[in-house]
């Protein structure tokens, strides 16, 4: 087992969880509110991420984040910041593929929500934040749920963008499904063996757990 690797994608995980769920659930929520000319394009540059190759979508952020683009080479001369090969190029990376895994399950969560509701609340004298935090949050929270939970056990098994973006430098960017690579790469098959049963184990006991509480609150609503 090959825990650095593994340490190393939780992390991943756990952080692009942190920064993207506050981002998806407001992106979510407005796309089932909003409605406008240009939306149908909103929401397939949202998709991209899901129907791109993984190794086409990192590479054109590694031609946009590399020292040879010009936010590469502006951050780097400007503040000594490098957006490729650490754990900030994997972030980025991790930030951007999983957009369709977080915002398309809260957008759908909220389009379910009868638009009455809202408008029976801002009767009753809740203010807008009011009215999200108390009457739609909680009856999205199934959806939200659920995506959290796909948003951070994709993260563990993607493998083509972060290589890209990241390539596999032990303790830094190789995640645990670039250690299975490798090791398959090195005949080590008991190793990747291992690793991969731990990633399938813990993404079927994850994504059905998710599915499990978002069931129960849908009865107890």
């Amino acid at each position: 087992m090959d825990w650095q690797a593994l340490i190393l994608s939780l992390e991943l995980a756990a952080v692009t969880l942190l920064v993207l769920l506050p981002a998806g659930v407001w992106l979510g929520r407005w796309l089932a509110y909003t409605g406008f000319a240009g939306k149908a394009w909103i929401e397939a540059v949202v998709v991209l991420p899901l129907v791109l190759p993984p190794t086409v979508l990192g590479y054109y952020l590694l031609v946009a984040m590399g020292g040879a683009s010009p936010l590469g080479a502006w951050l780097a001369n400007t503040f000594g910041v490098q957006l490729t090969f650490n754990f900030l190029g994997l972030l980025i990376a991790s930030l951007i593929f999983n957009v369709p895994f977080l915002v398309q399950p809260v957008q759908r969560a909220f389009e379910a929500i009868p638009r009455d509701l809202a408008e029976a609340a801002a009767v009753s004298g809740l203010s807008g934040w009011q009215t999200f935090w108390r009457v739609e949050l909680p009856l999205a929270w199934p959806g939200v749920l659920s995506a959290s939970v796909l948003t951070f056990v994709h993260t563990l098994g993607e493998f083509g963008v972060v290589l890209m973006v990241g390539g596999s430098i032990p303790g830094e960017t190789r995640t645990i499904a670039i250690s299975i690579y490798d090791k398959v790469q090195s005949f080590d098959l008991a190793g990747a063996n291992q690793m991969a049963l731990l990633l399938l184990v813990f993404s079927l006991v994850a994504v059905g757990a998710s599915f499990f509480a978002s069931a129960r609150l849908a009865v107890r609503r």
